[in-house]
């Protein structure tokens, strides 16, 4: 299912970007990307805790682009709302800390991965990582997105 991204405006389903642009062209979002290029095998959950929650899960080489951001997580409020930027500053550091570490134990009971990576822009705040996890890099995306434009890749929708 292809869905209009939420925290961006309207009017990406449907775009013709390659007619826009007058060239070729494959429209993914940064998580997709960072997941693709952190990839190794198995099966990879990628989580980006920037702004909000960007998620991707690789599966043997099959992307699934994922929005687990705007779930439900705790006292009406989302997933993103408590590991993303408004948590951030809403918590505070020591407590957002707390509950991204509670997500990833939650998100790897749901999806089993053998490997988990963490980016996006507040990674950096994190102490400790979460047991089985590593931190992703900004370089992971332009890697990813090579993959995904010469196919070596699968993209699930």
């Amino acid at each position: 299912m292809v869905a209009e991204p939420v925290n961006l405006g309207r009017g990406w389903i449907g775009f013709d970007f390659a007619e826009a642009f007058d060239c070729p062209t494959k429209v993914v979002n940064d998580a997709a990307m960072q997941a693709v290029g952190a990839y190794r095998r198995g099966r990879l959950l990628f989580l980006g805790i920037g702004t909000g929650l960007g998620s991707a899960l690789v599966l043997n080489g099959n992307l699934e682009p994922l929005e687990i951001a705007h779930l439900p997580y705790r006292k009406g409020r989302t997933f993103e709302d408590y590991v993303g930027l408004r948590g951030l500053k809403r918590l505070g550091k020591k407590r957002w800390r707390k509950h991204v570490l509670a997500v990833v134990a939650l998100l790897r009971r749901a999806f089993l991965p053998e490997d988990v990576v963490l980016g996006g822009g507040n990674a950096k705040h994190l102490t400790a990582l979460p047991e089985g996890t590593r931190i992703g890099a900004n370089a992971h995306a332009f890697k990813g997105g090579y993959a995904l434009w010469t196919s070596k890749i699968v993209i699930d929708t």
